[in-house]
């Protein structure tokens, strides 16, 4: 059965993580996604990005960092110097085999080699080329430097997230990065069929890191937008929200969210308090809100008296959205994420098999439950110069001794 962008071929220049992340969400549609690093024995950057790394099946750490493994499967690897005229010829041959080419270079740096827009689309017209960088291709720091971290901070995120009394935090992973190329996908995705359906034309796509962490701030940034008054750090609670918090069990924490008055009068049941519902200052959303920490009184010993198990039980039966707090290694053990198949594991030749975290979409006529791992560092140099370009077995070698790919 065939996958949704089966018969769409991707050039993947991208580096350590919001270029990979974006092809590799391609490659899981069924994409072909040919990935070019450069030939100095180390690759992507992002292959270093450890510990942790996969170990073989000897117990030793290979050169595949948990960093990498995320980002780079179903991929096909080359090891190709676009910094020689020879490997830019070659870049620019798979180019012009290909639908979408994405990287994430500092900006002007591939016009130095002639693998730019203008460069590619004189070869390849209807090429979808993606550019991601920090801040997009025009502005004022447009040629400035800037990972993950810095693009929290910029865009106003790591303001929203922490305690009221706090610091500020970032979000525990790569937020800016992951948003970033999830945008790329999509407009990669949008621009295709603008051309294949529309009768359109290829298309430079320019996702800035910044914009895109931004456009997610969504609800956030309306508030501001729309009262001219930057909202601040909530903590675990939700704006106009109560209960809609974490609160201490006997054992551990649990997130409740019963801030509808019927869900608030359950809750109140549930822990046996229903005084608390019909009492005017909480009866009712907005003044519930208002008189929080009053309620907080009653209902925080309340909670300390089961364990986060008993509470989970007890609110599903009464109707009023839980969940624990998990940690890594329990929201893979949970029956539902199980169930769902959220763990993946394909066969890598080192390893013997590698765990991966499967792509979130379930698509019935199209199921995307193919997956191959991540590629090893050049692991399809040969292949790729032999199928998709058609060079000999004594032109490959030449190319080896001559150290333009690895």
């Amino acid at each position: 059965m065939s996958l949704p962008l089966d018969g769409i071929k991707v050039l993947d220049l991208g580096r350590i993580f919001a270029g990979p992340f974006a092809t590799q969400a391609l490659a899981d549609l069924g994409a072909e996604v040919i990935k070019v690093e450069r030939p100095d024995g180390r690759g992507d950057e992002l292959r270093a990005y450890g510990p942790p790394f996969l170990r073989d099946s000897d117990g030793k750490d290979t050169a595949e960092s948990a960093f990498y493994l995320s980002a780079n499967r179903n991929k096909k690897a080359t090891a190709i110097d676009i910094a020689t005229p020879r490997g830019q010829e070659l870049v620019r041959k798979l180019a012009a085999q290909s639908d979408v080419l994405v990287q994430n270079f500092k900006v002007g740096d591939l016009e130095r080699y002639g693998l730019d827009y203008e460069s590619i689309r004189r070869i390849k017209p209807d090429i979808i080329y993606c550019s991601i960088t920090g801040f997009g291709q025009t502005g004022p720091y447009a040629k400035m430097h800037g990972q993950d971290l810095m693009f929290q901070a910029m865009s106003g995120l790591m303001s929203l997230t922490g305690d009221p009394q706090g610091a500020p935090y970032r979000v525990g992973m790569a937020f800016s990065d992951i948003i970033s190329a999830m945008s790329a996908a999509n407009a990669i995705m949008a621009a295709l069929y603008h051309r294949d359906a529309h009768g359109g034309r290829g298309q430079h796509i320019d996702i800035s890191i910044l914009d895109a962490t931004i456009a997610a701030l969504s609800h956030r940034a309306m508030v501001y937008l729309v009262s001219g008054e930057a909202p601040g750090r909530l903590g675990n609670m939700t704006a106009a929200s109560f209960p809609a918090q974490n609160f201490r069990c006997a054992d551990g924490e649990i997130m409740l969210q019963a801030s509808q008055d019927a869900h608030f009068q359950r809750f109140c049941q549930a822990i046996g308090r229903p005084e608390l519902a019909a009492d005017p200052r909480f009866a009712s959303r907005a003044p519930r809100y208002q008189n929080r920490a009053e309620a907080l009184k009653v209902i925080e010993p309340a909670m300390a008296e089961k364990t986060v198990a008993e509470w989970v039980g007890i609110f599903n039966a009464a109707q009023v959205m839980c969940a624990p707090i998990n940690d890594l290694r329990q929201a893979f053990d949970d029956p539902q994420v199980r169930h769902r198949g959220m763990r993946v594991e394909v066969p890598h030749d080192l390893a013997g098999a590698v765990p991966l975290v499967r792509t979130a979409a379930m698509m019935s006529e199209t199921p995307l439950d193919r997956y191959t791992a991540p590629p090893r560092y050049g692991q399809h140099t040969r292949e790729v110069l032999a199928q998709t370009l058609g060079l000999s077995p004594a032109e490959i070698d030449e190319l080896f001794s001559a150290g333009v790919v690895a």
